[in-house]
């Protein structure tokens, strides 16, 4: 850890610029344990950039999702339409009539099918975010620059189709009534701060109970009972926020459809 003479002397004259490698150097600092700090450090147009748990846990996801894409597609190119199903394709279909089932009823038989494949994208890759800790690696929600980035998302299209079904009446709607102007404006605004903030406590709360029990329980416990806790902090919890989020995107979308 960094103390007060270190402090000072960083902060002091032309060792300012040099801050972030006197705090790397911190032998105890819970963040390179965790490669919240970075594993690595890569410099791009003068300014270092860290590979941190969350771009590993990230591109491990990215390989998994891709993976099981192309698993899916031949699973459901040599499947018999007139045979049994067997119980991969069966998990296929399932999720599939789930996405088809969410999206329809929550943003009409309309316009259901033009957002499906955004909506199950989106489920997919929060919930396995969400429950990534099962694994072994750190939910990259658990990071704050994930969920903004997705919210983020959520809220350009929101603001696209906005334009696209209402056009101009989409901003002139924001002055009706001309008093509540401002809070019109806010609301707006803190929408992706909210969805990004809710994913993000939630995820964080369960991680970060989760380090703290494998770093404080003795370790003839740590073989059977935070196998229990992973199921609710990881996949019970990781299932209702990734549902949440894409009910909340769903909703916030659909607002803007004359229907």
């Amino acid at each position: 850890m960094i103390f007060g003479s270190e402090v000072l002397a960083a902060l002091s004259g032309p060792t300012l610029g040099k801050l972030p490698d006197v705090i790397s150097r911190g032998k105890d600092d819970i963040g390179e344990k965790l490669g919240i700090n970075g594993y690595a450090y890569v410099k791009l147009f003068g300014y270092r950039f860290g590979i941190t748990s969350t771009h590993i846990a990230l591109l491990i996801l990215l390989i998994a999702i891709t993976v099981l894409a192309i698993l899916a597609n031949r699973v459901i190119r040599r499947a018999d339409p007139y045979g049994k199903p067997g119980l991969a394709m069966t998990v296929i279909e399932s999720l599939v009539n789930f996405i088809d089932n969410t999206t329809y009823s929550n943003m009409g038989e309309k316009h259901g099918g033009k957002f499906r494949n955004f909506i199950g994208t989106m489920l997919l890759f929060i919930f396995l975010s969400n429950i990534s800790g099962v694994f072994g690696l750190r939910p990259p929600t658990a990071d704050y620059g994930v969920t903004f980035g997705l919210a983020m998302i959520t809220f350009f299209m929101i603001h696209i189709n906005g334009f696209k079904h209402q056009k101009m009446k989409h901003i002139t709607g924001l002055f009706d009534p001309i008093p509540l102007t401002p809070i019109n404006i806010i609301g707006e605004i803190s929408t992706p701060i909210s969805m990004s903030l809710r994913l993000f406590g939630n995820v964080l709360c369960g991680t970060v109970i989760m380090g703290l029990l494998y770093n404080l329980l003795p370790k003839f416990l740590l073989l059977f009972w935070p196998g229990a806790l992973h199921i609710y902090f990881d996949l019970f919890s990781g299932a209702i926020q990734a549902y949440v989020f894409t009910m909340l995107t769903m909703v916030f979308i659909s607002k803007n459809f004359e229907e």
